[in-house]
């Protein structure tokens, strides 16, 4: 549904004050969420089981592409109301860790048991729209796709990706952001904001998949994995 009055909305400029965004795909998130999401993290490099570019075959036999990178499945997509048309804005997103603690997976049970402190915090990163900055009435015209974001674990990435410790929990975070055209804008900068978290897009950072069931929904739910699926025909 729509989140219409996101983080700290009082005090806010009148440019943000109303915005709303509403979660797309959000029954698929609800199930996933149910089951506990997954996303993986890898190195540069790595195989993977989102495949951007899709599937090749050999032999009759499917088989992934190598890919620099991994995006999120499901990808965070928001259809957003109640900006000013003419007003710029950028959107962005961020990732807070939900807890103090690492996990394992316990297979016996299939549920997840914290296993210890958390790690040292990754580096905290943003991931900016590329579109932004954009004018409210372009961001409101059409469903706002983070497709482009992608996740690591490399604590060494200098691409600029979202940078994760494994077997963590987070919480994606949504923002919005007027761009003020005042000369002392900066004084400001905590009223032209406005920030949107929806619980269900919560997930574990994991470098491969713990829970068979999260696999076979990634499977049956993205199209980039269609190869994968019984039947489907030859691409």
């Amino acid at each position: 549904g729509w989140a219409g009055e996101g983080l700290g909305a009082s005090g806010k400029n009148r440019h943000v004050c109303h915005a709303a965004a509403r979660l797309e795909m959000g029954s698929l998130w609800e199930e996933f969420n149910r089951l506990g999401t997954e996303m993986i993290v890898t190195k540069a490099g790595r195989w993977e089981l989102e495949w951007p570019g899709g599937l090749q075959r050999w032999g009759g036999t499917p088989f992934p592409r190598p890919s620099l990178r991994r995006r999120m499945f499901p990808t965070f997509q928001v259809k957003l109301s109640g900006l000013d048309p003419l007003a710029d804005y950028v959107l962005l997103m961020d990732f807070i860790p939900l807890d103090d603690k690492r996990y394992r997976y316990a297979f016996h049970s299939s549920s997840w048991l914290a296993a210890g402190r958390a790690e040292p915090a990754a580096p905290g990163r943003v991931h900016f729209h590329p579109d932004s900055p954009a004018k409210g009435a372009q961001w409101m015209r059409q469903i706002v796709s983070f497709d482009k974001l992608k996740l690591t674990n490399n604590l060494l990435d200098d691409n600029g990706h979202i940078i994760l410790n494994s077997m963590h929990r987070y919480q994606p975070r949504f923002h919005v952001v007027f761009v003020d055209p005042r000369r002392d804008s900066e004084r400001f900068a905590h009223q032209n904001f406005k920030s949107f978290s929806f619980p269900e897009t919560q997930f574990m950072a994991v470098t491969a998949y713990q829970n068979h069931r999260i696999t076979q929904l990634k499977i049956a739910s993205n199209p980039f994995a269609k190869g994968f699926r019984d039947g489907d025909p030859e691409p």
